[in-house]
């Protein structure tokens, strides 16, 4: 850390006084996790910290978000946002504060839940933030907002929150700050200007046969051998019909059909998931699997059209080159080289729909969370893909320092790039 940090070293200097409240908000978050639009009591907890932080807090807007505004003077809008969602994992962590709840999901399935994508840490971070700026007011000046957004695992939380007024809540911001938890060494941070994480699309496609009995096949046409060779086709789109070197990925994550043995079903779902970090490929993506899966249903004597649903868009993760080299040397200044150039991620989300919607620049940066001494061994042995859990994983556990405490650092320094006083 340089001496010209004036305004972060003096706000960080707290940080060792809160570790243990930080350290057991965190524990508790993740002990009882919540689904998407589901996260009232982790909504509850937040409002209640940042009120004592002073605060002002709205609470409830679209579903489950919140903000906290605290205003400081005049000066810049900065905006930091955190994601408080969970998903239906079934966490093997083995952690002493590991989470055994379970909830009911939007299609009324009963399932585990588990943060196994570090937003319980994105929530403990902002918040250690929000304490430390609150405690610190001469070292800064200007606004911060603390937004805590519902929902992004169903990459509709930013959108929910935006048709509930979020933009007539808020001062508008001078830039919009967000952070992710990646499967890196703990206690590294890495921005990249432009291009970041993909944009992500769901897609649910129906195709119909013709029931029968098992054992009369010559009367049916089989959707499940129809959705078979569809998989099959579908892996012929990147590799055949995407330019080489350009990303993309087009998976077959579900395929439904039938619900006995000896039945052969009416009608059989395939849901796909496709990323990539150019509308052009996108388009290129989706107009082929529509071809594809008309074609085979056409071949196989399909009753009825097939029917197609695209949901859970995610748009491309594009930072603000400006925005990201004034975060980026606030980082190389007080990380030193724990900063770094992070490439381009396969990931997406939804952050972007707030500051594109408010017309503001922004950007994102990951956060290292695995213990460097295990990444270290591992990336030795050449089995990182093997033994280090990624994001959504059941195994998916972050140490729990230096991770909170460098994302903490991270949410700081960012935030005074603009408000600080030596800025």
């Amino acid at each position: 850390m340089s001496d010209n940090d004036g305004s972060a070293s003096i706000v960080l200097a707290g940080q060792s006084t809160i570790a243990e409240w930080q350290e057991d908000f965190y524990r508790t978050v993740h002990r009882h996790p919540e689904l998407g639009h589901q996260e009232v009591k982790t909504a509850a907890a937040v409002a209640a910290a940042l009120r004592r932080f002073g605060f002002e807090v709205q609470e409830k807007i679209g579903s489950t978000g919140v903000i906290g505004i605290l205003q400081n003077g005049d000066g810049p809008v900065v905006l930091m946002r955190a994601d408080m969602d969970a998903l239906p994992v079934e966490e093997a962590t083995g952690l002493p504060y590991a989470s055994a709840d379970r909830a009911t999901d939007g299609d009324g399935n009963d399932v585990p839940v588990m943060h196994a994508c570090g937003h319980d840490a994105h929530v403990a971070c902002l918040l250690g933030a929000a304490r430390l700026l609150s405690e610190k007011p001469a070292a800064w000046h200007g606004t911060y907002i603390a937004l805590f957004q519902p929902a992004e695992e169903l990459a509709d939380g930013a959108e929910v929150m935006l048709k509930g007024g979020l933009a007539t809540m808020i001062p508008r911001p001078d830039v919009a700050l967000a952070q992710h938890m990646l499967p890196i060494p703990a206690g590294r941070v890495g921005t990249r200007a432009g291009t970041f994480l993909s944009s992500g699309d769901s897609m649910r496609v129906t195709v119909s046969g013709r029931g029968s009995h098992g054992s009369m096949p010559q009367l049916s046409v089989d959707p499940v051998v129809l959705a078979s060779t569809i998989v099959v086709r579908l892996q012929g789109i990147v590799a055949r019909e995407i330019t080489p070197g350009e990303f993309a990925v087009l998976t077959v994550g579900r395929i439904a059909g039938g619900s006995k043995s000896n039945i052969i079903s009416d009608h059989a779902v395939l849901e796909l998931n496709i990323r990539t970090f150019s509308e052009t490929t996108r388009t290129t993506i989706v107009k082929a699997i529509h071809r594809i899966v008309e074609g085979e249903c056409a071949t196989s004597g399909s009753p009825m059209r097939p029917r197609f649903e695209l949901y859970d868009h995610y748009p491309v993760t594009e930072n603000d080159p400006d925005a990201t080299a004034r975060v980026a040397d606030a980082f190389a200044r007080y990380f030193d080289d724990r900063a770094f150039t992070i490439d381009r991620q396969s990931a997406s989300e939804d952050f972007s729909e707030i500051p594109n919607t408010l017309g503001v620049p922004y950007t994102y940066w990951g956060v290292g969370c695995i213990d460097a001494d295990l990444y270290a061994k591992a990336e030795a042995a050449g089995s990182v893909s093997t033994d280090i859990p990624s994001n959504h994983s059941p195994n998916f556990a972050p140490a729990l320092e230096p991770t909170l405490q460098t994302g903490t650092a991270a949410a700081v320094v960012a935030a005074l790039a603009w408000l600080g006083d030596n800025y």
